[in-house]
């Protein structure tokens, strides 16, 4: 298993977590502005209540960027922003739930991406194709999902259910490729 990261730690440790809540508006056009404030609220894991309006549980990480987000709708997008500190909300059990959930549809994102990796390399050795050029393609996609993954349990400051079940499927995925490896080196050596 894992190691878990310090915040994430601190976050389950208090039992409920701190939370920040983003409230903001930004002008209706042009439509960039909300991509731009919708892209960096999803890298932080932020959830949305409600329309212009994000949760994420409070860190020294999460709070620095959502204080640099509330500052750039404000500065320099012409918007409003309100970032609040909550330490009680009615209906937490709720935004926990969700909180995880949303952690758990981009983990399972990645298990389905793993059982494609899986696949992939099935049908290199289906159809003999011990290569390097073939390895290093898989390799490539093996650290790309690590990488992925890596992003997600950052943002997973609650520890949803599914994170221990993708570090098992990627160390699955290590040793296919592994395995994988030793056929192409095995292939290498007999065609000397």
């Amino acid at each position: 298993m894992a190691a878990v990261a310090p915040e994430r730690q601190a976050a389950k440790a208090q039992g409920s977590p701190t939370w920040l809540l983003l409230v903001y508006r930004v002008p209706s056009e042009p439509t960039r502005l909300r991509a731009a404030v919708w892209r960096k609220l999803r890298n932080l894991g932020a959830i949305y209540m409600q329309n212009s309006a994000a949760a994420v549980p409070r860190t020294a990480a999460s709070e620095r960027a959502m204080r640099a987000l509330r500052n750039e709708i404000v500065e320099s997008m012409s918007g409003k922003a309100f970032l609040i500190n909550s330490t009680s909300i009615i209906g937490e059990t709720d935004l926990v739930e969700m909180f995880n959930e949303a952690r758990n549809e981009e983990y399972e994102e990645i298990l389905d991406k793993c059982r494609d990796f899986h696949a992939g390399v099935e049908k290199e050795v289906r159809e003999e194709h011990f290569t390097y050029g073939e390895l290093e393609e898989n390799e490539e996609d093996l650290v790309k999902l690590k990488g992925w993954y890596q992003k997600v349990k950052a943002r997973d400051m609650l520890g949803a259910s599914l994170a221990d079940k993708v570090s098992d499927a990627l160390a699955d995925c290590a040793s296919t490729l592994e395995e994988f490896a030793a056929r192409v080196y095995e292939a290498d050596s007999a065609a000397l």
